[in-house]
Order: structure tokens, then sequence, then C-alpha cells
């Protein structure tokens, strides 16, 4: 039996809490590379073990399908798990477990018996409008089973150009769960990333936009000429000599054969190609031959992103620009599995888009897309074109010294940061949600004593956490008392349990907006400073339309 993450439980109890108390349609949001297919297992062998329920895995590629449905095995057995799939030449209809393609069951509704769950990988590929083959499956099986509940999965709960894929009119209506990718990535459960440009640059002003996306044919033409493909090429080999699997993300098929010749005629190397127009066998020797290593270079069009494990990649090249915000995640996201072969990914940007979407960690979306005004939330180093955080001085890879800002009419503070971040910044978030949750120090005795964890939301899938020791002595008691009484008139708690009960139960004032400290090789961003909207908090005086910020120390005290 495969062992949970404590997140991965926490996912698992929350979509079930979600389900016993809404009537809606839960979405969890887990990044790639954390083991959504566990998640998704756990829940098909509770559905059939526990509850006798009969559950439909819907998935859109073939790798998916087997993937998901060799997870569940793991749980269940062999027998309680069939495939409906026309590519994998499979279709099972009997089993409790059916992990299917929706390309060949989407007309099909009326010829299983009912399905009790249906569970959705990668869910933001369900439409929010018009029809669709989920809309058209999802509407023919809740005609054979009304009762039948829907749970989604996915990395980017968004789509490009219309928002959230999340509403109450959508066919999913809340997240019940997120976690984000910096949190993951500081406790060892995903891969580091680091970044670097492109020399050359290229000007993506021309390109017209269609759907939120750049016309494909335009952006072929304009990333594949002799002197881009030679270029880049040559930066790849240059990079990637200490790396031992690289995979390239090109414009189009004509542009990935180019990118395949440059390096077989001008490097000597070999560079496996495919694309949807690949045979499956081609497809599937290119892929193994790559995930064991005797293909070093791989490129590809719009196959590899969702979906594809690899976990030995370490070296992303995008060679594509996109004005997705998923697609630019799904192609670094590659690169979060761990491996032993590697310490972290490097991610080479050929196309601005890191530059365009900002930290892969943090990504900020809005019910609509944004449209890329304002600030750039990263830089590149002229020095050695790396990327980084857009508040650098000095450049932390080779030490470039940036000039100094010119001043402006108002202070402005960046929000976000680089491909991942790691540096010295003091910024403002406002808090759009807190989580509360018991937390025990991995290693230590079971009568050592708890801490309450505090999650604070400030933005997709990101947040910041700080650690409340009720049931410690001395100086972290003290704090935990401080921390209690500017938000509750109640005294403290001496139960890490009951203060969670207290604050889940809404016995707490929650603060607005948090002031974060990050430290350069320090484990966690440290909270300095609370804004509160009562100005009854902790009998303090102040305007309520400016609320004061209440500071606090920024050590941990465990």
């Amino acid at each position: 039996m495969i062992e949970l993450r404590p997140y991965q439980k926490q996912a698992i109890n929350a979509c079930y809490e979600y389900m016993r108390k809404s009537t809606g349609n839960g979405c969890l949001v887990l990044p790639t590379g954390s083991g959504k297919s566990v998640v998704l297992a756990q829940i098909c062998s509770d559905a059939v073990s526990l509850w006798d329920g009969r559950v439909l895995v819907l998935a859109h590629v073939q790798e998916l399908i087997e993937q998901n449905a060799g997870k569940i095995k793991h749980f269940l057995g062999d027998n309680f798990v069939g495939i409906y799939s026309t590519g994998l030449k499979q279709k099972d209809m009997h089993q409790p477990v059916i992990a299917a393609s929706i390309q060949s069951i989407y007309k099909k509704a009326f010829e299983f018996e009912p399905f009790d769950l249906i569970i959705i990988d990668e869910a933001h590929l369900i439409a929010t409008s018009g029809e669709g083959m989920y809309l058209s499956f999802l509407r023919d099986a809740k005609i054979v089973n009304p009762n039948i509940r829907i749970i989604g999965t996915t990395a980017t709960p968004y789509r490009t150009g219309t928002g959230m894929i999340c509403g109450p009119d959508n066919i999913l209506n809340e997240i019940c769960y997120e976690i984000g990718i910096k949190e993951l990535i500081r406790d060892g459960f995903l891969c580091p990333l680091r970044s670097k440009a492109s020399k050359i640059k290229v000007d993506t002003n021309g390109l017209h936009i269609r759907g939120g996306e750049f016309i494909c044919n335009e952006l072929e033409e304009l990333m594949d000429t002799d002197t881009r493909v030679e270029a880049a090429c040559s930066e790849i080999f240059e990079y990637t000599y200490d790396r031992h699997a690289v995979l390239i993300f090109a414009a189009g098929v004509d542009h990935g054969k180019h990118i395949q010749r440059i390096f077989q005629e001008q490097h000597n190397i070999d560079c496996g190609f495919v694309s949807g127009d690949s045979p499956d066998g081609w497809r599937k020797k290119m892929i193994d031959d790559f995930r064991s290593g005797k293909l070093k270079y791989l490129c590809n069009v719009n196959v590899l992103t969702t979906g594809f494990d690899a976990p030995n990649i370490d070296c992303i090249a995008m060679l594509r620009p996109t004005m997705s915000p998923g697609l630019y995640y799904q192609m670094t996201g590659r690169g979060f599995r761990l491996h032993e072969s590697k310490n972290d990914c490097l991610v080479l940007d050929f196309g601005g888009n890191i530059l365009r979407h900002g930290p892969v960690d943090c990504l900020r979306v809005t019910d609509k897309i944004a449209k890329g005004n304002g600030d750039a939330p990263a830089k590149e180093c002229p020095g050695c074109c790396e990327i980084i955080h857009a508040a650098y001085s000095r450049c932390p890879a080779c030490g470039y010294e940036f000039p100094p800002p010119e001043k402006t009419k108002h202070e402005t503070t960046a929000s976000t940061e680089g491909i991942l971040s790691d540096q010295a910044s003091v910024n403002e978030y406002a808090v759009e949600e807190v989580l509360y949750n018991v937390h025990t120090k991995k290693g230590v005795k079971t009568e050592s004593p708890r801490t309450m964890r505090v999650q604070y939301k400030i933005g997709f899938a990101s947040y910041i956490s700080e650690w409340i020791c009720f049931e410690h002595t001395g100086f972290a008691r003290h704090k935990a008392e401080i921390w209690w009484s500017q938000r509750s008139n109640e005294p403290a708690p001496e139960q890490s349990d009951l203060a969670v009960f207290f604050a889940e139960n809404g016995r707490l004032r929650e603060p607005i907006k948090i002031i974060v400290k990050h430290i350069p090789g320090q484990k966690f961003d440290r909270i300095v400073g609370y804004k509160f909207d009562d100005p009854e908090a902790n009998n303090w005086q102040c305007d309520q339309q400016e609320p004061q910020y209440f500071p606090v120390d920024d050590e941990i005290p465990f």
C-alpha cells in the first residue's frame, strides 16, 4: 500500500468534508508532481471498499488513463479496475472503477451501469460554456443517476480567455483544497527550479491573439528561422553539458523538426521528436528512451505537457512563447518531480514566458486572465541571463550590480517573484483565507508538544504559514498568548486542538493583510506584521479606514 503524504491526506479529507456539507462539485488543486493520481486512487478505493460505490475516472490522453488505472490497481487490485479507451484497445464496462478516455466515452453514458462518482483528471479542460465532450457526457450521466457526484483534479484551475473553471454555474463549483508549489518545494516534495533567458530576444508584439493565445502559424513563422533555431540549439547545448534529460517545447511541427536537424547536423547529438502526428509506437519508443536515459534531448509539439511523467527531467527549454499561464505552468511543471539524478531543474526560456507570466510558484489568476499590463514581475540579469525577482539589486548567480531604479512619482513594491523565489524581500499581501490545523513536528516523540499551524492564503495556490506554540513553555508560550490576545478577548487555550476548534468556529479575528519577510537561506518566510480591519482588536485604537500594523517577532521559536 502507498503511504500518503500529509498534504495528500488533507486533500482527501477536505474533499469528503466538502461533499458532506455541500451539494456542489468540488475541485482539488494539486501541483504537477505532487501525486494527484495517488489522491485520486485513494478516493476511488474509499468509494468502492467503504461505500460500495461505482467510480468513473475521466482523462483526455492515453498516458493519464494508464497511469490512473495503474495507481488505482495498487489500492484495489486488478479485478476491480477496468479501462475504456479506443486508443488503448480496451473497452471494459462492468468493473467498480473504470478509467476512461473522454473521447471514447462521451456519447456512451447510457450504455454503462450507473456511476456514483465521476472524477475528472486535468479538470481545467472542461469548457465553462457552450458544448463539449465533458459537458455532453456529464449531462447524460446525470440522467442515468441524478444523485451522481463529481470531483475535479487539476494543477491549473483556469482556462485561457475565460478565467477560473470553478463557479456557481459551472460543472465544478468550488475549490475545496489547494496547496502551493512553493510550500511543496520547501518541504522537499517537489524539485526546485532555476531559470535562464535566451541571449537572442523575441519580439511578440506583432503577433495576433485568438482565444487568449498567439495564432499558431504566426508564432511558428516567428520562431522558425535559421538564426533563432541555430542560436537556441547552441545555447541549449552550452547550458546542458552536465544535464541528463532535456525536454524541448517547439512552436510547431516544422519548427520541432528544424530543432532536431540542427542538433544532429551542427552538434552531432541525437534529439528525439514527437508530435500529435507521431505514430503511437514511435512516440512510445521516444518516451521510453528518454525516461531510461538512452536519449538526452527530446523535442515535442503540444504532446508532452499534461499527463507526461518523466521524473529525470532536469532541464526544460521553452522555444515557444505562450499567452496561456496554464500552458506555461504545464511546460515548466515537467521538471517538478524529484529524482535521484538531479538537485534542481534548469528552465531555459527562449520565449519571454517567465517575464510575461511571472513566477511559476506564485501565479496570480483572477476571474479573467490578465492582459499583462503593469511592471514586469521578474527581470533578467544582463551579466549571466539568470531570471530573478524584480527586487534584486545584485544578481545572486554572478554578482552583477543593477543600477538604482529611477525615482517615480509613486513608490511601488514588487508583489511577485522570479521563476522560484529565494531573495531577501519584505512584501505586503492581502489575505484571502486563513486555514488552521494541528501540527506535529517530524521525528519527535508522540508526547512532544504540538503547535497550531496557521496558513494565510495570499493568491492562487500560494500560502504563508506560521506556527503558534500553545503547548510549549517559556518564551514560545508567551508569544502564543500575545498572538491569541490580538485575535480574541478569551484566555489563550492550553492545547493546540482546542485552539484550532475555536479558530475554525469563527472565534478569532483574522487579519486582512500580512507583511512577510523572506531571507535567503532560511527555510520559512516570516510574518513580521498583521493588519486588522477591526479597531477593537487587542483594545487597539486605530482608524477604521486606515488600520494599523501590529509588529511581531520574526523568529520561529522551535
